[in-house]
């Protein structure tokens, strides 16, 4: 049987980690400070804007259908920015920060004029203090978590799930986000999924994705998941260093040499670069930092 306070927690972001480098997985997601025994983080302005952008437009969830495009989204987006101005959301400068601030401004401008689903029926998945979850494997002992930015209810009295999308960057069809939220809508709810869209608020465009089967999602989250597991269960017994290795080599802070572009970001924080700086301490108690280039 399962046990959610030994189980070894999934989800999109962290296995899109220890895909793009092992090392990046075990520093964002096992890591703690020694001095203040929280996990770190690094903040951008990327991420700056696509956390205030969400906030405001998974918030019109909490409205009746009619009444969502009455809000004020500037309103509501000027106070979720203030949560992410300045080094908070790691900008360097007052311009760049107000380029990103109008970016956002010109996502809610574009969905004030068209709202597409927004104005449509949902459905929530349910969660109490933690994203929503289920045991992808009870014999695994391993959980899958994750939040899905919408869920559309159809007429046909199926799902649709749709992912705001606030970069320019398209979403790689060997991306797992797709298949996870399959698999978190199919494990929460009882309605089925037959709809999948990405939504570039920027452009405006929206990209509907094939959905995969139950099985194939399964598997290919699985897959991943386990190698997830084995790697922090030899961790145990040969330690961080020997398991979670960049594939471009260990960093060297003296002659720079080693690390990729992933994980030397995180590795500037331990060695205490003087490119880091300390910005405050976010949610579920993560140190932030800002690393400049």
């Amino acid at each position: 049987m399962g046990d959610k306070y030994t189980a070894v927690w999934v989800s999109h972001s962290s296995m899109g980690d220890f895909l793009k480098c092992p090392r990046l997985y075990y520093l964002h997601n096992m890591y703690k400070d020694k001095k203040t025994g929280h996990k770190i983080t690094i903040v951008n302005p990327h991420m700056a804007l696509g956390v205030a952008v969400h906030e405001v437009l998974e918030s019109l969830g909490d409205y009746p259908a009619h009444e969502r495009m009455k809000q004020d989204l500037r309103a509501d987006f000027e106070e979720a920015w203030k949560k992410v101005s300045g080094k908070l959301g790691g900008f360097i400068t007052d311009t760049e920060e107000q380029e990103f601030k109008e970016r956002g401004i010109k996502m809610l401008e574009n969905v004030q004029k068209d709202p597409k689903f927004l104005i449509n029926k949902r459905i929530k998945l349910p969660r109490e203090t933690m994203n929503p979850n289920f045991f992808l494997s009870e014999d695994h002992n391993i959980i899958l978590n994750g939040l899905v930015d919408w869920i559309e209810y159809l007429p046909d009295d199926t799902l649709h799930i749709i992912d705001f999308k606030t970069g320019k960057k398209e979403e790689s069809d060997s991306s797992l986000q797709l298949p996870i939220y399959l698999l978190l809508c199919n494990a929460l709810q009882k309605r089925k999924v037959t709809k999948a869209s990405y939504w570039y608020l920027e452009s405006g465009n929206v990209v509907e994705k094939e959905l995969p089967d139950a099985e194939t999602a399964y598997r290919d989250v699985m897959d991943v998941a386990l190698k997830v597991k084995e790697a922090r269960k030899l961790a145990k017994r040969d330690g961080e260093d020997k398991v979670f290795i960049c594939p471009k080599g260990a960093y060297d802070p003296i002659t720079k040499e080693g690390g990729c572009f992933n994980c030397i970001p995180y590795e500037k924080i331990l060695t205490g670069d003087e490119s880091v700086e300390f910005v405050g301490t976010g949610g579920f108690n993560q140190d932030m930092y800002m690393v400049k280039k």
